[in-house]
């Protein structure tokens, strides 16, 4: 049997517009697809490169209820630089947190704007 990978990972935001700028600048990744979501609710973009992204989804709804870890307790991002892709959080207006260096490399966290955590590493 062939081994498995992660292909996607779907994520609720509020403005995919936002979110998939982000993913852009950060990762260098591209809008692969963008149209209605499952059963033509609400409205997706696809961003990444070609065998893995990020479905960001909305349906415009209030979702501040969500807690963190539950169900999810972070994404992980891989880059090259680390310290450039904490210059581009910044410039999104989000605040890096959590930086540590340990096997297997450097790391920081962030929360985005609709609290959906993420883990970037590197290790360069």
């Amino acid at each position: 049997m062939r081994q498995g990978r992660i292909e996607h990972v779907n994520l609720t935001v509020s403005d995919i517009e936002r979110s998939a700028d982000l993913f852009k600048k950060l990762l260098g990744w591209e809008q692969r697809w963008r149209g209605p979501g499952g059963g033509g609710a609400g409205e997706t973009i696809h961003v990444g490169e070609e065998d893995t992204y990020l479905a960001l989804y909305t349906d415009r709804k209030d979702h501040a209820g969500q807690k963190k870890g539950r169900p999810m307790n972070h994404v992980g991002l891989l880059v090259e630089d680390l310290d450039a892709a904490e210059q581009v959080v910044i410039a999104q207006g989000l605040q890096p947190w959590g930086h540590d260096d340990y096997e297997p490399g450097r790391r920081f966290y962030f929360f985005d704007w609709d609290g959906i955590e993420f883990e970037v590493v590197s290790y360069a």
